[in-house]
């Protein structure tokens, strides 16, 4: 009995706030659809500049001077961390189907998700195609069959982008990682919104160790992966700042997203969204430093 007590209410949960997020999703999807395809067209760019691709002499690096090559048999361990990073992170946005404390909405925080990747994303593939360097990939050096790729037999051999091995196995899209954009995005993400303060820290920590694996596997040099430390980061402060806060689901006294989300604002009389009015001081607490509200003891 109590088991089947406890489904129920995740049940009711989980159909509440699909209901909610679906509200959002018919507003929002042409925006979240628009950063989905740039992810197509940024794979796109990055398979073109392949065909572009010199190899040459792997150029002289402080960090491959450091750390020991990974070699083609332990290259996996850069990809399963990163692996790691994307699918937590994932699971994590869409806590609030199951969670009792709801600290934003899904769709809304990937929209600013997505925000975020475009940006970066474009500068990326501006940097990679202004100058391409010879890659340090066992793959893309000299005497490499897949250093270089044939001219294509057709238009769908590009559109397509041989994936999954001309994902994995791409040269020439170096400045700056990738890897390290969506790494980056994901720990700035958590760090603002999420709730546990020794998990800031785990994610930090992560996506140092991902930088290190990234430049010990070479797949790129050192200087891309701190050129996306920085750019990821002044990207994201930018674009913060220029977007609306999201709402603050924790103290448990705002309602949801109502159907209409225009109000007239009592003083001037003009419409207002109420999404934009409900902006708290745009500071999302640990669970540490949260007062004791009601929804909180529901939780406990």
């Amino acid at each position: 009995m109590y088991i089947a007590r406890e489904f129920s209410k995740l049940w009711k949960r989980v159909c509440t706030e699909t209901a909610v997020e679906w509200k959002l999703l018919q507003e929002k999807w042409k925006l979240l659809l628009a950063g989905l395809v740039f992810q197509y067209i940024h794979g796109l760019a990055a398979r073109g500049v392949h065909y572009l691709h010199q190899p040459g002499p792997v150029l002289q690096d402080v960090g491959f001077m450091i750390l020991p090559e990974l070699g083609k048999e332990r290259g996996y361990v850069s990809e399963n961390t990163f692996a790691t990073i994307f699918i937590s992170f994932f699971l994590w946005t869409f806590h609030p189907f199951i969670s009792h404390s709801k600290r934003f909405y899904t769709v809304l925080i990937w929209r600013r998700v997505l925000a975020f990747l475009v940006f970066s994303q474009a500068l990326r593939i501006i940097t990679f195609y202004s100058t391409q360097l010879p890659g340090p990939n066992y793959h893309c050096r000299e005497g490499s069959a897949l250093a270089k790729l044939p001219k294509p037999d057709s238009i769908f051999e590009v559109l397509l982008l041989n994936f999954p091995r001309g994902v994995l196995y791409g040269c020439g899209d170096l400045i700056f990682s990738s890897h390290m954009i969506f790494t980056l995005v994901f720990v700035l993400t958590y760090q603002k919104y999420g709730s546990k303060r020794f998990v800031k820290f785990l994610a930090w920590l992560i996506a140092v160790i991902q930088s290190l694996l990234i430049i010990a596997s070479r797949k790129h040099y050192t200087v891309d992966v701190i050129v996306a430390w920085y750019t990821v980061n002044l990207v994201v402060y930018f674009l913060d700042n220029k977007l609306p806060e999201m709402p603050d689901r924790t103290s448990g006294t705002q309602p949801l997203l109502p159907t209409n989300t225009k109000w007239k604002d009592n003083k001037s009389g003009d419409l207002v969204d109420w999404r934009l009015r409900v902006q708290m001081t745009g500071k999302h607490l640990d669970d540490e430093d949260l007062p004791l509200t009601e929804t909180n003891m529901n939780a406990t």
